[in-house]
């Protein structure tokens, strides 16, 4: 993508969608945390159907505890991996209780030495919750980055560290996540929405389907 196109390329996007937010459901940092936590490998809708559950009767690390290993599971049975992601949780929210004072830290060193929380997971609690510029690179901005010539990478780090250096700065912050609506539901993987799609002008990707 040319770099006279990416403002924009952002500023459409914006204007379709002004606040743009994740489609994971929560009330509390703690519950984005524990929700981007479990949601590896599924769908925001599929977590969002278990917290729903678990969150009403466990939405705090103590409560999360007081559950243990096997009434943890009862409620994330239907996430995928939910086994590991449940061990993780516990020794996460064990973590918090221990290191720090039941609150969720606003640094990323501290948030990536939590069991089962990575980069990415940081990036988005980072974001999302405490409005810091980052860009958590999932399956979808990985392949808008590549796709559209935004910032193409072999690597879910370099993609990142490209759209954090090419991202005007007053688009950077909401930036993760219009990436992520628009790679789901109109830059999909295997049938990519061009004829719908309101930044196809500014976009470089050169196999346009335009008919769809």
């Amino acid at each position: 993508m040319k770099k006279e196109n990416i403002a924009p390329f952002f500023a459409t996007l914006k204007a379709a969608n002004p606040m743009p937010v994740t489609e994971l459901e929560y009330t509390s940092v703690f519950e984005l945390l524990t929700a981007v936590l479990l949601s590896a490998q599924a769908t925001d809708v599929g977590v969002n159907k278990a917290t729903r559950r678990l969150f009403n009767v466990a939405n705090t690390p103590a409560k999360i505890l007081a559950l243990g290993l096997d009434g943890l599971e009862s409620y994330i049975k239907t996430i995928g991996l939910y086994h590991s992601k449940a061990k993780h949780l516990l020794q996460t929210c064990q973590m918090l209780v221990e290191k720090h004072n039941n609150i969720v830290p606003r640094d990323r060193a501290a948030l990536e030495a939590l069991p089962g929380v990575g980069r990415k997971t940081a990036n988005v609690v980072l974001n999302s919750a405490f409005g810091e510029a980052t860009m958590a690179v999932d399956t979808h901005i990985f392949r808008m980055g590549n796709r559209t010539g935004l910032a193409p990478g072999k690597t879910p780090l370099e993609v990142e560290l490209k759209l954090l250096k090419r991202i005007p700065p007053e688009y950077l912050v909401d930036a993760h996540h219009w990436l992520i609506l628009h790679g789901r539901y109109v830059c999909t993987a295997r049938s990519p929405k061009c004829g719908q799609c309101q930044v196809a002008k500014y976009c470089a990707f050169d196999d346009k389907n335009l008919g769809i």
